[in-house]
């Protein structure tokens, strides 16, 4: 597959793809949907754009990278959201992830450190017809001012999870993070009963760090 594919073909590299992903045991069918409705080449770099559909992360701009299809699936399907779920997500990158869950009808608010990834992101969400919050600024810490939140996604691994990410998770919500070292992470997922948070850990993986006030240190 290459730049010059016609749409058909990439229609049909991105059916394989979800295909692939159900064989590895995605089984939940509005997730499945959803990667497949979403055009996953528009959020690379045209030289990977041959790459699009590959089940690997591919870089992109200031050094950060658009997460391996399988785990966007992954964490997705963990966070267990219904349409119009309040979810932000922390670490928007491509924004291909935060077009995930707005196709599956999540009221989506999204964070990004990097200026310039995010002005591409938005441009991004205004093609495709999302209609998608987002601001620049530290993830670490959140966006309280639209807490509380159903649904908390983090796609950058951090040393713990945030407290103030745990205050802005609703009542009956659900946050999923990659917690551990730089060199790799647990799939941390949190569930919130009142003032009760309940911890559950899922698969090793590895993510860029989450730099801020309540990450990493830059």
């Amino acid at each position: 597959m290459s730049s010059t594919y016609s749409n058909r073909q990439f229609d049909l590299a991105r059916t394989q793809l979800v295909d692939l992903l159900r064989s590895k045991g995605i089984s939940d069918q509005h997730v499945l949907d959803a990667l497949n409705s979403i055009p996953r080449h528009h959020f690379v770099q045209e030289v990977f754009q041959h790459r699009a559909y590959e089940d690997s992360a591919l870089p992109i701009a200031c050094q950060q990278t658009i997460s391996q299809p399988y785990t966007v699936a992954f964490m997705t399907q963990l966070l267990q959201i219904r349409r119009g779920d309040k979810v932000l997500e922390i670490g928007t990158g491509s924004g291909y992830q935060a077009c995930i869950l707005a196709q599956m009808g999540a009221r989506v608010f999204t964070i990004e450190r990097h200026f310039d990834l995010l002005e591409t992101a938005r441009s991004r969400f205004e093609e495709l017809g999302y209609n998608i919050a987002s601001k620049v600024g530290d993830g670490s810490v959140g966006w309280s001012q639209f807490a509380p939140y159903r649904g908390i996604i983090v796609t950058a691994g951090a040393p713990d999870v945030p407290q103030s990410l745990l205050r802005q998770l609703d009542d009956g919500g659900r946050m999923v993070i990659p917690v551990g070292d730089q060199a790799s992470q647990n799939m941390i997922i949190v569930e919130r009963q009142g003032e009760d948070f309940a911890h559950s850990k899922s698969a090793g993986f590895k993510f860029v760090p989450l730099l801020g006030k309540e990450g990493w240190r830059s």
